[in-house]
């Protein structure tokens, strides 16, 4: 019984608009999915038979929801930190009383519209002491989710919806999540043993994370982007501004660095992707014989992919043993300090505490600052310790 052609399943592949690494012109193909397919003309006498294309599900478009449940929860946590910081009971003076218990430290204290270095030390900040001391690892990875004040919290989150959700609509939210988290203990982990004076909070660890398994993936899926050096150029330009700007004081690029570091092997892990000669293989129309039979992925990746698993394995198992062990990361390296702050006539990289001396006279406290010798006497009686530390900030800032 003579019949028409058997309809074929074909694999169509377009330019994707949508998709720019670090917002640089490096298109890359996609295989989508057509709603109502063309006809393919028939030989005379013959029905003609439709192209049914296929979707593929290695490359398919994810609906993002974790990067957004992710912002929320920051800023949720920064509102629970702000309302434990209760300014107005904790401290002599504040910005924005009207707000009540949401109300700010003064700038001298913190210049980010946010809560005392008390309050995020007990709200879980990055204390190196609590970690080697007390055994409260889990400061690596609770200092991620808290915030110095309204403008860390407003750049970092504007930055995560930018960066993350192209991502998770791309690898989906289970690769995406370990990446964030992954990164955000890497860079707590490199930040501790660099800086082990101050405390840290911040996504941005996490954050050059993202932005680390941007390059990787850009590096590991090169034979899919259409523009491939103007996309590498861009991304590279624009993870060496950020990593500048980490040169400033009261910033800690360590824990950009150790992010950046961290996504940038996790993407050779997370982010690979099969290239399109095992895809059209693998979606080829019935009865289809390939002249040969293709891998998943092609060697460099397989290569990547093993080097990078080995060295994040020794890295953080590495680095967890020296930082449990109270090893200061700058005995063994003198000069890696300027890779947080550059000292110039403008500025000092000197972030140490605000230490003081505090004592009172009848219902009046005298306050002195240890580092600049600067007094202060204050009509208060009974003052409570995060008042007397506000007081300390303001007189050694």
């Amino acid at each position: 019984m003579a019949g028409g052609p058997p309809s074929e399943v074909q694999i169509r592949v377009l330019p994707s608009s949508s998709r720019r690494s670090g917002g640089g012109g490096g298109g890359v193909v996609h295989p989508v999915e057509v709603d109502s397919p063309p006809s393919r003309p028939a030989s005379a006498g013959a029905t003609p038979s439709p192209i049914v294309y296929k979707e593929v599900k290695h490359f398919k478009k994810w609906m993002p929801w974790l990067i957004p449940a992710f912002v929320v929860a920051n800023t949720v946590m920064f509102i629970i930190t702000m309302y434990v910081n209760d300014c107005p009971k904790n401290s002599v003076s504040c910005i924005a009383r009207f707000l009540g218990r949401f109300s700010f430290q003064p700038f001298k204290e913190n210049p980010l519209l946010g809560p005392s270095s008390s309050t995020l030390q007990k709200m879980g900040a990055l204390k190196v002491s609590k970690v080697v001391d007390k055994h409260q690892a889990w400061l690596l990875i609770t200092c991620i989710w808290l915030h110095g004040g309204v403008f860390h919290l407003l750049a970092n989150m504007l930055s995560l919806l930018v960066i993350g959700i192209r991502l998770e609509q791309e690898f989906g939210f289970v690769r995406i999540g370990l990446l964030y988290i992954i990164s955000g203990l890497g860079g707590s982990l490199m930040s501790a043993l660099f800086i082990q004076s101050n405390i840290s909070v911040g996504a941005s660890g996490a954050l050059f994370g993202l932005l680390g398994g941007m390059l990787s993936e850009l590096i590991t899926n090169w034979t899919i982007y259409a523009n491939k050096v103007a996309a590498f150029m861009t991304l590279v330009v624009i993870i060496v501004i950020n990593l500048a700007v980490g040169i400033l004081p009261h910033v800690d690029n360590f824990a950009h660095i150790g992010g950046f570091l961290s996504g940038f092997f996790l993407g050779f892990v997370f982010l690979i992707r099969p290239h399109f000669g095992w895809v059209n293989q693998r979606y080829a129309p019935p009865g289809y014989s390939p002249n040969s039979v293709r891998s998943k992925f092609k060697m460099y990746q397989c290569i990547l992919w093993l080097v990078s698993l080995i060295i994040l394995i020794i890295g953080f198992t590495v680095g967890l043993v020296m930082l449990l062990r109270g090893v200061d990361a700058n005995d063994h390296c003198s000069w890696c300090h300027y890779l947080s702050c550059v000292p110039t006539s403008h500025w000092s990289c000197n972030t140490e505490p605000a230490q003081c001396t505090a004592y009172e006279i009848g219902s009046q406290l005298n306050v002195t600052c240890a580092t600049n010798g600067k007094s202060g006497l204050y009509n208060l009686s009974n003052p409570s310790d995060s008042q007397i530390q506000g007081l300390c900030s303001q007189l050694c800032n």
